[in-house]
């Protein structure tokens, strides 16, 4: 019985997961962890130490303070940040971070950063946008972003990147293919003027699993390892990692005619057997998963959230259902998963498992 809400992280399943990705990867492709927002809601200082200790090659983060924690926390492996604020850019040098630098603005921010702290040969990330037009220099913009790098010995290459903007979209196959052709070329023009290698990165999770061919030197892998490859069917034996289970506070009747919760959403057609839950949209679950559109699991038995969504409570019709208080209820778990859940509030499983409040109680099972 868990007692209380929590969100439960299997290791277990977390292994499983690496081992599968890391098994579809050649042997000397490298392999890139992605643990930014909390570890996609987890917990990002537990999961990267065990990822470490599985022998990953590469962390990334999405700002710097995510990359400190990591650090403070006795991660060595380098830690990649891809969307660094140039105002942190001397706590990044400080906690031997490496940044994403992707327009002149930055690039520009972080040398100067760089030479005021004497570096020579700080590992910097370019990268380049190829079609999702988010981030990242342009093809025509190679000339120039070489010739500022190889006149700032401050600053070393380590990687060229990109990301694939619909890896997962079969429709969408042809345009993700043009974005791999103009990486390459991108890559091949900017090895070629700056006159040493390194490390290419293109694919996320779906990409290595349906364009095996894009791999280049290493793979990011973010929600896979946390058990979902974005695709309409997972055929890969992926593990969701998190199952977000609380209990029964109170079990009550109601009569017909009788509401529910906040501003009387839910009026009962006929005498009805709700019982409120610990959990609410301070926890994560939004108020979109109110009157019905959610649905929770007690013993086994489907029971719909009914009224609206209260910050710290939800209530939930188990008029059919025999429980009692103190009983567990799972909102999501590797066989009800969050991406099941999501789909219900019309929203995807990365929004539903990084919105979890990290006061929700992380406890960490194996097996």
């Amino acid at each position: 019985m868990v007692g209380e809400t929590i969100l439960e992280i299997n290791l277990s399943a977390l292994k499983n997961n690496f081992d599968i990705l890391r098994a579809k990867i050649n042997k000397n492709t490298m392999l890139l962890a992605v643990v930014k927002a909390f570890a996609y809601g987890s917990d990002a200082v537990k999961i990267a130490q065990f990822l470490e200790e599985l022998g990953v090659n590469y962390f990334a983060v999405a700002y710097i303070n995510e990359g400190v924690l990591l650090r403070k926390s006795g991660i060595k492996t380098p830690i990649l940040v891809l969307h660094p604020q140039p105002i942190n850019f001397q706590l990044l040098i400080k906690f031997n971070l490496e940044p994403s630098l992707y327009s002149f603005n930055t690039l520009n921010a972080f040398i100067e950063v760089a030479n005021a702290n004497s570096k020579e040969n700080f590992p910097v990330h370019i990268k380049f946008n190829t079609g999702l037009n988010r981030l990242g220099f342009a093809q025509k913009q190679i000339e120039d972003v070489v010739k500022i790098v190889n006149s700032n010995p401050s600053i070393h290459v380590k990687s060229v990147f990109s990301h694939l903007a619909a890896s997962e979209d079969e429709k969408e196959r042809d345009f993700s293919l043009n974005q791999i052709e103009l990486f390459h070329n991108i890559t091949e023009a900017f090895q070629s003027l700056c006159g040493y290698s390194f490390i290419r990165h293109l694919c996320n999770t779906s990409g290595v699993v349906n364009f095996p061919e894009a791999q280049f030197d290493m793979v990011r892998c973010g929600i896979g390892i946390y058990g979902f490859d974005n695709m309409k069917n997972n055929n890969h034996k992926f593990i969701p990692v998190a199952a977000l289970k609380t209990i029964i506070s109170q079990i009550h009747t109601i009569e017909k005619g009788q509401s529910v919760g906040y501003n009387r959403a839910f009026i009962a057609e006929h005498d009805k057997k709700i019982a409120t839950l610990p959990i609410g949209h301070a926890d994560g679950i939004g108020r979109h998963y109110g009157n019905g559109v959610g649905s929770v699991y007690v013993q086994g038995q489907k029971a719909p959230i009914v009224g609206n969504v209260c910050m710290d409570m939800i209530m939930i019709d188990v008029s059919e259902i025999d429980c009692n208080e103190g009983d567990e209820v799972i909102l999501f778990d590797k066989n009800t998963t969050a991406e099941e859940f999501a789909i219900n509030g019309d929203t995807i499983s990365y929004e539903l498992l990084t919105g979890i409040s990290q006061r929700v109680k992380r406890v960490f099972i194996t097996g």
